[in-house]
């Protein structure tokens, strides 16, 4: 069987965000456990806020377009989410609804539905932003989207990585291979 094709992502924007840190070891993780893995940044991706009156005028923005194909051609997804004020970041939150939004001839949620998705977080505090991750679960599952109950939130992020993006502790490791190996097997389970 071939690997299975995941797309990984931060649901942030920040150069220096630690989500963006965390995702870059999920993917190396992901790759090690047999996926064929695409990471992208959001920052490339530019989108307006969501509006349907913009949407109505001028149809789905370029970018929007040109990830909702690349979210197609995936069989899953791998993200890390920052959690703003105990939910989903604006940008993570934005590009879901314009991802979402059902062109003509399309089926609906055909970016989201029968995909896979694992999901990671990081923060500074003590929660390691898995507050924020209920909020993603939720918008995901609403799209059909079968998200993995295995999770990671990395707690106190500042202090958690060495200076080559790698992760210090053993046990922070073996926590974001647990989720990257269950991504990889049950993808792999549905897409055979």
């Amino acid at each position: 069987m071939p690997s299975p094709k995941i797309l990984a992502f931060a649901g942030a924007t920040r150069i220096q965000s630690w989500n963006k840190k965390l995702i870059r070891v999920a993917v190396r993780a992901a790759e090690e456990a047999g996926g064929d893995v695409t990471l992208i940044d959001l920052r490339d991706y530019p989108m307006p806020f969501y509006d349907g009156d913009l949407e109505k005028a001028e149809g789905l923005p370029h970018k929007a377009r040109e990830l909702k194909a690349l979210m197609v051609a995936n069989h899953a997804f791998l993200l890390s989410c920052p959690e703003y004020n105990s939910s989903i970041s604006a940008v993570l939150k934005n590009t879901i609804d314009w991802i979402s939004r059902p062109q003509p001839n399309e089926t609906p949620a055909v970016a989201f539905r029968g995909k896979v998705a694992a999901l990671l977080a990081a923060s500074p505090g003590n929660l390691g932003g898995i507050r924020g991750l209920l909020t993603v679960r939720q918008v995901l599952t609403t799209l059909g989207v079968l998200v993995l109950p295995t999770q990671f939130g990395l707690a106190h992020a500042a202090a958690a990585f060495h200076e080559d993006g790698t992760l210090k502790e053993d046990g922070h490791r073996a926590a974001v291979g647990a989720v990257t190996s269950e991504l990889v097997r049950v993808v792999s389970l549905v897409n055979p």
